[in-house]
C-alpha cells in the first residue's frame, strides 16, 4: 500500500476524509503516529548569517494553518559578525515579545564541502537557537529533505516547488520570498507531522 504524505493527509482530515467515528487509536493513518496532533503557534527559522528566514504561523485542530507574519533578517555585507548576530537574535526577541510563540521549528544545516561556509552557518544556528532557548521556547529541528516532503509531497522539490506550495497552502494572493518561504515550510512541517 502506497504511504501517504503529511500534506495529503491534512488536506483529507480538513476535506472531513480524516475525521474518525470511532476509537481514534484503530482508525487513525498508519503512517502517522499515534498522539494529538500540534495545535498552537509555531516559528519557523530558516538560518543564515545575513538572510535569516523567520515565519510564524498558527494551527488549530480542524482548521487551515494560519499565516501570521514572516521577515527576512537582512545584514548589509559591510557589516561585522556581531552585528548579524545580534540582528538575528533581536529579530527573534520581537516576535517572541509580541506572540506566545509554543514551538519553534528550525531547518537543519545542509552538508557543506567549504569548512568556513559550514562554520558561517553554524553560527547563525547558534544565535537563533540560543535567541529561542532564553525565552523557553522548545525547538525541533527538521531536514530540508523532509520540510520538502512534509509541503510539496516530495523530498526534491525545488526551491520555486516550495515556494508555491507554501502560498497554496497558506491561500497567500502573493509568493513569500525565498527565505520566509523556507522557514514557513519548517513551521508547517512541524504543525504537520509533531505529535504531543
Amino acid at each position: 500500500m502506497a504511504r501517504s504524505n503529511p500534506r495529503k493527509l491534512w488536506a483529507a482530515h480538513l476535506a472531513g476524509n480524516g475525521k474518525s467515528t470511532g476509537n481514534s487509536a484503530t482508525t487513525q493513518h498508519p503512517s502517522i503516529r499515534l498522539g494529538e496532533a500540534f495545535s498552537g503557534t509555531v516559528l519557523g527559522v530558516d538560518p543564515s548569517l545575513r538572510g535569516t528566514g523567520l515565519s510564524l504561523i498558527r494551527v488549530k485542530s480542524g482548521a487551515a494553518p494560519e499565516y501570521l507574519l514572516s521577515q527576512t533578517v537582512k545584514v548589509k555585507p559591510k557589516e561585522s559578525m556581531q552585528t548579524c548576530l545580534y540582528e538575528i537574535a533581536t529579530a527573534i526577541h520581537a516576535i517572541t515579545d509580541q506572540f506566545k510563540v509554543d514551538h519553534a521549528a528550525v531547518e537543519q544545516t545542509i552538508y557543506v564541502q567549504n569548512f568556513q561556509t559550514a562554520q558561517i552557518l553554524g553560527t547563525a544556528r547558534g544565535a537563533a537557537l540560543t535567541a529561542l532557548a532564553l525565552r523557553h521556547i522548545q525547538i525541533f529541528e527538521y531536514a530540508p529533505l523532509r520540510i520538502k516532503q512534509a509541503v510539496s509531497g516530495h523530498g526534491r522539490a525545488s526551491k520555486e516547488q516550495v515556494i508555491k506550495s507554501v502560498q497554496q497552502i497558506l491561500r497567500l494572493t502573493v509568493p513569500l520570498p525565498s527565505d520566509e518561504a523556507d522557514a514557513t515550510g519548517a513551521a508547517l512541517c512541524h504543525a504537520f507531522t509533531h505529535r504531543d
